[in-house]
């Protein structure tokens, strides 16, 4: 399933399967990485904010020096659709 339809409970816990080290929080996914180095980590960055432009759905992200945290919900859905996965999948293909 892909796209902004609203997916079920199940649907998400099926989809976790497939994007190793997201998990779910409320009606969002998030996955904290770390980057050998602060200036890596801001590279890294700039990296999803390519993928995210893209797709026209970007994530939250906090920095914290060298721990990259990004968050995906579709907020105009009120919660997770297959976009958000879609985008997770391309963040860890990275």
């Amino acid at each position: 399933m892909t796209g902004r339809s609203l997916l079920t409970d199940d649907q998400v816990s099926e989809r976790l399967g497939a994007v190793s080290g997201w998990s779910r929080v409320d009606d969002s996914i998030t996955k904290t990485f770390e980057a050998p180095s602060f200036l890596e980590g801001i590279a890294f960055v700039q990296s999803v904010a390519e993928i995210a432009e893209s797709r026209d759905h970007h994530p939250d992200i906090d920095i914290r020096y060298t721990n990259v945290t990004f968050t995906l919900s579709t907020h105009d859905m009120g919660g997770l659709t297959g976009l958000d996965f879609e985008v997770a999948e391309a963040i860890n293909a990275l």
